[in-house]
């Protein structure tokens, strides 16, 4: 019989953190995981080819059967969701769907300061983008944002040196950037979904009492929600409770870095795109 899965996508690893989020609250469904580590990390890449790799995916996820596409990468949603949503999918696909993580993130963002002070860490593509500056005003005008770009997060994220005197370096350099820019902020958001793994140093090199958002269980919430409300796109999806794994890059480095992300075992597949 066929399957009608979620597909979620991320230019790596990261996304399997907001996948594992999804997983543990509507475990019901049948899921493909598409990493594109091959060509990762995203952050530095220009908006066209952000956007010619995302649509790529998502396709190749529309192709397997996915009604239902989370981009689950901040610059993927950041540099390609608009145009995926406003362009490709009326002409392509008007029966399919492809949300990202920014938006639901930047709806309730402003709930956690009181200080009405939020720092965004993030890729150099999603700081340049300004898209969490702009949807956070526009659901908290009163809210400032103060965006820190951390190009070398990702590429540590990646490659699981998680815990090196390199790693708190970089990790305290960035942090030490964005609190010299604004003393007052009391919440920061993790506006990459690599950085969770990080966030015991993040915390390390914060002031007490900061709040550390993780996007995860912000857009596993906000997913139910979607589905509650788009009955047509709930109702096509399978209930197998069946996931799948594939990357574009060596299946074995797949396998060891996702089951840590995922905190049990994972056997993937190559796909070429």
């Amino acid at each position: 019989m066929a399957t009608h899965p979620i597909g979620i996508f991320d230019s790596g690893y990261g996304g399997l953190t907001v996948f594992k989020a999804i997983n543990e609250r509507l475990p019901q469904y049948d899921y493909i995981y598409l990493g594109d580590n091959s060509r990762a990390p995203y952050g530095n890449r220009s908006f066209e080819t952000v956007y010619e790799y995302t649509l790529q995916s998502v396709k190749w996820l529309f192709d397997k059967g996915c009604p239902l596409v989370i981009l689950a990468c901040n610059t993927a949603s950041a540099k390609a969701l608009r145009n995926i949503q406003q362009e490709y999918l009326p002409r392509h696909a008007p029966e399919k769907r492809v949300l990202g993580v920014i938006r639901p993130t930047a709806e309730i963002i402003g709930n956690f300061s009181k200080t009405r002070n939020v720092g965004v860490l993030g890729t150099n593509g999603t700081i340049s983008s300004r898209s969490y500056e702009i949807e956070i005003n526009h659901f908290f005008p009163d809210v400032t944002v103060f965006q820190q770009a951390c190009p070398m997060w990702v590429p540590i994220v990646e490659s699981g040196d998680l815990h090196s005197d390199g790693t708190e370096y970089y990790v305290k350099k960035y942090l030490d950037e964005l609190q010299i820019e604004a003393r007052s902020i009391d919440t920061v958001l993790l506006g990459c979904t690599h950085y969770p793994l990080l966030v015991d140093t993040i915390l390390k090199f914060l002031p007490p009492g900061v709040k550390v958002v993780t996007q995860g269980d912000i857009v596993a919430a906000s997913l139910e929600d979607y589905l509650v409300r788009h009955p047509e796109i709930d109702g096509v999806l399978t209930t197998g409770g069946e996931s799948k794994y594939f990357t574009t890059d060596g299946s074995n480095d797949f396998d060891r870095h996702a089951s840590m992300y995922r905190g049990m075992a994972v056997v993937s597949e190559h796909v070429v795109l």
